[in-house]
């Protein structure tokens, strides 16, 4: 049709009769439409008779800003060669390569191409049936077309860091970077085995009948109790929305948080304690409660159940939560709260801990914003400064106050930036293991 109109506007150039340019012009419109229309059924016939198949080979899940290989398999089962542009369709939240991609599939065979893809978000995450733009049989036309099936990946927190943390503080790495891990005899009630006595290790430890055996003084030695139970109240409200680096990939407190959380649930599960977890802060009847277990396989049940959940536009009520654990939990054990509360909560905050307290013993974990800090520490360049400066230490003084007040009633305080918080839950953790606090 374009060329059919080209022909119509040269035609006064050419000295040709107007009648005649115009019988031209429609007379290659007609053959053109003609070819247009046997493109059509052609194409039509070819690709009933044999479609192009999709195979897109996914990992069975994703971790957050980590990059992944997608393969993508286009099988041509026809007779002719295919050629098209592949566009991929995916979550917004799935950071692709620019698309599309070009392919060229011989008669019979199949075409595999990749690209790197990386998740910016947690949560069930979509891939629709793949979108491809077909050369159609005689080359004039594009055929927009859905090839393949739809599929969903869940995105889990990125936890190779943690996994380097644990790996590095595990005892054998200790023992190899030099440091030396002893262990307290007599402390714990679990039995753990029999010992030669040594000067200092309590005489009411002293194993009578093997020390009648052998001959000579043995003692019983005790491990910490492995049957301990951790249980984390994760605030899901509004202020864990907070966001210190803009638009970044699992910046959000709320996913720090739960990259700290799974790192203590690794290392009391390596320790024979058993982790369970329960949210607040949610819409009511969305909460997830998981009930404490011990093993391996728990780590992934938790991942599994709290992988998608995401912080809410509601104020989170402590009392509530609290309530809700001492009701389901009785058994005395460590409660690591997670939140990141103001001045304005201390008085709901602290009751909520004090009821905590009457059984457990418990964790206050208090995410504190990176952007205040930066605040308080600019330069006064400029008038509107002096008050910026003024109000993010009065922010921070009022903060230290609110804790204090916290701590005198018992609990364990915890306060730093989100990206710490991993490295800090466990070693408060060790550090209450070791001092038979828990």
């Amino acid at each position: 049709m374009t060329i059919a109109g080209v022909l119509l506007a040269c035609a006064p150039f050419t000295g040709a009769p107007p009648h005649d340019a115009a019988w031209s012009a429609a007379g290659f419109g007609a053959l053109l439409a003609a070819a247009v229309a046997l493109d059509v059924y052609l194409s039509r016939a070819h690709w009933q008779a044999a479609p192009l198949t999709l195979h897109r080979r996914l990992p069975h899940a994703f971790a957050v800003g980590s990059s992944v290989t997608i393969e993508i398999s286009i099988a041509n089962p026809g007779r002719v060669k295919r050629r098209g542009r592949y566009f991929e369709l995916t979550d917004p939240t799935l950071l692709i390569p620019a698309m599309p991609l070009a392919f060229a599939v011989a008669p019979g065979a199949r075409e595999t191409f990749e690209f790197q893809l990386i998740p910016t978000a947690r949560g069930m995450k979509s891939f629709e049936a793949g979108q491809i733009l077909l050369r159609s049989f005689l080359g004039l036309l594009d055929w927009n077309l859905r090839i393949g099936h739809s599929e969903s990946r869940r995105v889990f927190p990125d936890f190779r860091r943690h996994a380097a943390y644990a790996w590095m503080a595990s005892s054998r790495r200790l023992t190899e970077l030099g440091i030396k891990s002893v262990r307290r005899r007599g402390s714990g009630t679990d039995f753990d085995q029999l010992l030669e006595y040594r000067p200092g290790d309590p005489i009411r430890h002293i194993d009578w009948k093997a020390t009648l055996k052998h001959g000579r003084p043995i003692t019983r030695s005790f491990r910490d109790d492995r049957d301990q139970s951790v249980m984390f109240l994760l605030d899901c409200g509004r202020r864990m929305r907070a966001d210190d680096i803009q638009s970044g990939i699992g910046a959000t407190h709320f996913d720090q948080s739960l990259d700290a959380l799974m790192l203590l649930a690794f290392v009391a599960l390596d320790k024979g304690d058993a982790v369970g977890a329960l949210t607040f802060g949610t819409a009511a009847g969305s909460e997830k409660r998981f009930a404490p277990r011990k093993g391996a396989v728990t780590l992934n049940a938790l991942m599994a159940e709290l992988g998608d959940v995401e912080p809410s536009p509601i104020f989170s009520d402590y009392i509530a939560a609290a309530a809700d654990l001492m009701q389901r939990h009785r058994k005395r054990g460590l409660v690591v709260l997670i939140t990141n509360c103001r001045d304005e909560d201390a008085a709901e905050l602290g009751a909520a801990l004090g009821l905590l307290r009457s059984r457990h013993l418990v964790v206050l974990a208090n995410l504190r914003e990176q952007i205040v800090g930066r605040i308080a520490v600019q330069p006064l360049s400029r008038p509107i400064s002096v008050l910026e400066v003024a109000a993010a230490l009065e922010y921070e003084q009022r903060r230290r106050d609110m804790h204090r007040r916290l701590a005198m009633g018992g609990a364990v305080l915890i306060d730093c930036e989100p990206r710490a918080l991993g490295v800090e839950l466990v070693n408060r953790y060790n550090v209450l293991k070791r001092t038979a606090a828990i």
